[in-house]
């Protein structure tokens, strides 16, 4: 048994796509691993990514499987299951063999992986769907929009494309609390992603401007009057905002 242990990025993914493919891997015998978790009897090949590599895997996964399939390709890498790689990995064989027309790859949910990937991809793509109607910006002292979650998965690279299209022109910031990861838009300029504690630390510890304040407490007082105590349903509300994105959210932290 062969195992690729790459990184755990989709480039480092795609890259081990392009080795096994390259050195004519037995597919049915070759695993994609991005921890370093131990498989008895396997023979271990480290793979540094190469985005030129990578490139051209992620190109063919576009040209044969269509728009719609390579992006949930790519929600599925996101998560922190340990057998992701495996899963794209082999539903990526499978749709090479198989042929199926763009846009319906994950229809061929008989192949277990296929199954898997798609579930993997519903469950990360149902999280930045959230996040982005969710996410509360905040505007600090010197202008910059700041906020932060607790992500399950790895979905601050799409949440950045999704809001520079949006604030082209704002400098905002994301940060993901749990993995200490944080995003950074310039504006005018491009996005890109950091895991310096220090500026982390100073976006963290950076006071909220006068007119935040004064929105915030305004929103909240808005939220207060519209609500009608007699109909509060706290199980549906919690259905519809899940109570793990609530703390962050201004109305729900400064009513507690």
């Amino acid at each position: 048994m062969r195992v690729y242990q790459c990184e755990d990025s989709l480039e480092g993914v795609s890259t081990a796509i392009y080795r096994a493919y390259e050195e004519h891997a037995e597919h049915r015998e070759t695993w994609i691993r991005v921890d370093r978790e131990l498989m008895l009897f396997g023979e271990y090949i480290p793979v540094e990514t190469d985005l030129e590599r990578a490139e051209k895997v992620l190109r063919t996964l576009r040209r044969r499987f269509g728009q719609e399939d390579y992006q949930s390709l790519c929600m599925a890498l996101v998560t922190p299951h340990p057998e992701k790689a495996q899963a794209v990995y082999q539903t990526v064989v499978y749709g090479l063999q198989a042929r199926p027309l763009p846009g319906h790859l994950l229809d061929h949910q008989t192949d277990s992986r296929v199954l898997q990937t798609y579930q993997l991809s519903k469950k990360a793509g149902r999280e930045y769907s959230q996040l982005r109607q969710f996410m509360r910006f905040r505007e600090l002292q010197r202008g910059i929009l700041y906020a932060e979650n607790q992500f399950t998965n790895h979905v601050l690279p799409y949440l950045m494309v999704h809001f520079a299209d949006r604030f082209p022109q704002e400098d905002f910031a994301i940060r993901d609390i749990g993995r200490g990861v944080l995003g950074m838009h310039p504006a005018g300029g491009e996005w890109y992603l950091t895991d310096s504690l220090e500026l982390q630390a100073a976006l963290t510890k950076a006071g909220y401007s006068a007119r935040e304040m004064a929105y915030e407490e305004l929103f909240c007082w808005f939220c207060h009057k519209i609500a009608i105590r007699e109909r509060r349903n706290i199980g549906l509300q919690n259905q519809m905002m899940p109570k793990r994105f609530q703390k962050y959210t201004i109305e729900f932290s400064k009513s507690s």
